[in-house]
């Protein structure tokens, strides 16, 4: 029986028994705090924009459009374009600046390039964080077009843009805003301490791996996540090992000092050995925490919403397990499922198309055996065999006319300009290939692994080939 996807659901790439995970590893941000993206970036936009104005930029009218951009897309240095790949590297879609790029213009631009992200022309979108820097860069591109920045590559304007956003968070002072008014910026779940609290009770050792910093991490855990817990616990005692400024990637395959933080303030002093239960930590490293709590490798599942930082570099490091939380995952089995319907009515013409086509094909096959007096056949007279390709030949048109309107709303499910994440036409995206990569499951929070038990066995599906039945 068909089972309908669940946009709440933990979706599995490689199998997963949960029995065996003895530790589970979070990342904070977007991962057990999630911030209303468009609040969140909107401030960064802001902070952003600033700082290029003291540079005497012209950027005074720009606004921030959360739409412009998305994670998995990726920023090409070269040309200043924002594409979308498949999972091969194929350019599907372009825009140059803010413009989409035409058919002819993507052609010309990409017939001959494949997207390799070892190479530094290309920068990834990894995070919800990069939506600002990627709309800011995209309308800068058009003021470097207009000369409006003087002779500027667009590899140096994405520099700037990059070191500026740095600068803005350096000091401090969103993240100062966002600890002023928390309710501004953050979506409450409480279904996640429930989640939480179901694995730490299955014996499931808890850590907390970070890298914002504890003045920061501290008040936004005590805001998302005390007022859900049993009274007289707070996320101190959730955790049994929890390590701040982590400074992933290195995190995961560099070894750096220790600090225990001492005091609600922050003040910490040098630490030397095992992380000890219950612990708060700043620095420190993988290594440690595997050497601490005693495992190693399978034995962890890390969290997190950060597909290189998290993810990528703790399977390729350590072999740890993975779990990428990708909130947009709601909005993308939603739109999928509104549009089943006319999915089936589509997959329905798409089916006949492949007829129409092998039968028009075939004409054409006789039609040039007849003319050309070779191979079997040939009975029917050269003028039969055009009305009857004719004839199929209007079918196909019809068809195609009415298959149009439906392929282009699909292309626009959940995004007019870019469509789905993990979708590049009939394909799958070079983002859903980084996810199969790196990600063993994947979900939209992690508060729906209450949808689970801490005891399942998680199965992912039968892998297709092209030849396997329809």
């Amino acid at each position: 029986m068909h089972r309908r996807p669940n946009p709440r659901g933990v979706f599995c790439n490689r199998t997963l028994n949960l029995r065996s995970i003895k530790a589970i590893g979070y990342d904070m941000d977007y991962t057990l705090v999630h911030y209303r993206m468009e609040g969140w970036e909107q401030r960064a936009y802001d902070y952003l924009k600033q700082g290029l104005l003291k540079r005497g930029w012209p950027v005074g009218d720009l606004a921030f459009d959360p739409d412009m951009a998305a994670r998995g897309l990726i920023i090409d240095l070269e040309l200043g374009n924002l594409v979308k790949a498949n999972r091969f590297g194929y350019v599907k879609m372009a825009a140059h600046g803010t413009t989409a790029l035409s058919f002819e213009d993507q052609r010309e631009a990409y017939t001959r390039e494949l997207i390799d992200l070892r190479i530094d022309r290309w920068v990834f979108l990894n995070t919800l964080f990069s939506i600002s820097e990627a709309c800011m860069y995209c309308q800068l591109v058009e003021l470097v077009d207009a000369g409006e920045l003087g002779v500027l590559s667009y590899r140096a304007l994405y520099a700037v843009v990059r070191s500026t956003l740095d600068s803005a968070h350096a000091e401090g002072k969103l993240k100062a805003e966002i600890i002023a008014n928390p309710d501004a910026f953050i979506d409450l779940d409480p279904e996640t301490t429930l989640a939480l609290l179901d694995q730490k009770k299955a014996g499931k050792q808890l850590l907390l791996i970070t890298n914002s910093e504890w003045s920061y991490a501290a008040p936004m855990l005590g805001f998302a996540l005390d007022r859900y817990l049993p009274r007289g616990m707070t996320w101190r005692e959730l955790f049994d090992v929890s390590l701040f400024a982590a400074r992933k990637p290195g995190f995961f395959s560099t070894s750096a000092p220790t600090y225990e933080v001492v005091g609600d303030d922050g003040l910490l002093r040098e630490h030397r050995g095992l992380l000890g239960g219950g612990g708060c930590y700043v620095g420190g490293n993988a290594a440690l925490v595997e050497e601490s709590l005693g495992l190693e490798g399978g034995e962890i599942l890390y969290v997190g919403d950060h597909i290189f930082v998290d993810v990528n570099v703790a399977k390729s490091v350590l072999r740890w397990r993975t779990c990428l939380i990708m909130r947009e995952m709601e909005d993308e089995v939603a739109a999928i499922e509104a549009f089943a319907d006319r999915q089936d009515a589509l997959s329905k013409m798409m089916a006949d198309k492949e007829d129409l086509e092998y039968s028009y094909s075939s004409l054409r096959l006789e039609l040039q055996r007849v003319r050309h007096g070779y191979g079997p056949g040939g009975d029917r007279p050269a003028a039969a065999i055009e009305a009857d390709a004719h004839a199929v030949r209007e079918q196909l048109l019809a068809v195609d006319a009415r298959i149009g309107p439906a392929a282009s709303a699909f292309s626009r499910l959940r995004s007019d300009r870019w469509g789905l994440l993990m979708r590049a036409g009939n394909d799958k995206s070079h983002l859903a290939r980084q996810v199969e990569r790196y990600a063993d499951i994947y979900t939209s929070r992690v508060s729906n692994f209450v949808q689970l038990t801490p005891f399942e066995y998680l199965r992912s599906p039968r892998g297709s080939l092209p030849h396997d039945p329809a």
